[in-house]
């Protein structure tokens, strides 16, 4: 899995409540028994202008040109409720978004973007509505940058790949778990988390041999 460090980044918004995984990827999309090709079914009942056809449809925030190379949405609250399917976290990695802001997600939803690599990140409702101001003005050039690190969001404003210097970007602090953050920084999907223990794992694993031999 990729390393979530510092992410920087074109946002953009989808501001509605309660968007759920079965708007993020129909049902009918679900075609494939791997999580390949499945970015292109990805909002496909507002991405396209018929239900099974591929023709864009021009009102929908992602087909329009200043959106282009989208990597960190802008949500409501309540994102990603509904089903537990798993594919709509895997449909937006495989399109390339890297983190989802918003005042709330759906639990299962939360959690299955940590185990693919996304970055689910939590603000106030209000600040999720001045970084959407911000990027709203010009999205190209007002991204987003995400500091898993320090667990900060800032904007930035860019000319051509460089930040702007000697502008202070505002930026909001959120709060992540612990193990989830260290999943995301390492790279670490769950097992892989807890191998890093397998030497103490072995070292129980004996222990409770010799003291309960008749069990092994």
């Amino acid at each position: 899995m990729e390393k979530f460090t510092v992410h920087q980044g074109v946002a953009a918004p989808m501001l509605q409540i309660n968007i759920d995984t079965d708007a993020i990827i129909p049902s009918r999309e679900m075609k494939l028994v791997s999580k390949q090709g499945l970015g292109e079914g990805l909002f496909a009942g507002w991405r396209y202008t018929l239900p099974n056809g591929r023709e864009p449809s021009p009102d929908f925030v992602l087909n329009q040109a200043q959106y282009q190379g989208t990597s960190i949405l802008l949500a409501g609250d309540n994102f990603g409720c509904g089903s537990s399917r798993e594919h709509a976290v895997w449909a937006l990695k495989e399109y390339g978004i890297k983190a989802v802001i918003a005042p709330g997600f759906g639990s299962i939803f939360y959690h299955n973007c940590i185990r693919n690599g996304i970055l689910p990140v939590v603000l106030q409702n209000d600040e999720v509505l001045a970084l959407a101001k911000h990027v709203q003005q010009n999205p190209q050039s007002n991204q987003l940058n995400i500091n898993l690190n320090e667990c900060y969001v800032s904007m930035v404003i860019t000319k051509g790949n460089a930040a702007i210097e000697g502008t202070e970007p505002q930026r909001f602090t959120f709060s992540i778990m612990p193990a989830q953050q260290a999943m995301l920084l390492e790279g670490l999907d769950g097992i892989a988390l807890t191998l890093k223990s397998k030497s103490k794992i072995e070292d129980f694993k004996q222990a409770y041999q010799r003291q309960y031999p008749w069990l092994a």
